[in-house]
């Protein structure tokens, strides 16, 4: 059994621990390998991953207000984007979307977002 990550967490804005135990450990149960299934399944992956961090910081997608696509080959930008438009539906955040000559452990799509904390109202 491959070992697990642990990160202690402890900031300044909370109380302190005053005993023998940290504020918050992150455990990594996550293989960080890639999953199988091409261009579309790591899209989905990446898509899902942001999910997941939007939630831990008390968001979701709607928070969203820029994203980053960077894809070893362009010519997966249609399939990609199908895959995007089931996590994006309506009030899309901006998007750049780029080759790369390569992404790390030989990636095929990597997806950056930036989110805005809060509500949102639109104008």
């Amino acid at each position: 059994m491959a070992a697990l990550n642990r990160k202690i967490v402890s900031t300044a804005s909370a109380p302190a621990a005053i005993g023998p135990y940290s504020q918050a450990v992150i455990v990594d149960t996550a293989s960080g390998q890639l999953v199988d299934g091409g261009v579309q399944a790591q899209a989905k992956q990446a898509l899902v991953n942001i999910g997941e961090i939007l939630k831990a910081a008390g968001c979701d997608y709607s928070n969203v207000v820029k994203a980053t696509v960077l894809l070893t080959d362009i010519n997966d930008f249609n399939s990609v984007n199908e895959v995007y438009k089931t996590f994006f539906s309506s009030n899309f955040p901006a998007r750049a979307a780029y080759q790369v000559a390569a992404l790390p452990r030989g990636g095929l799509v990597e997806i950056e977002a930036v989110a805005v904390l809060g509500p949102l109202s639109d104008s």
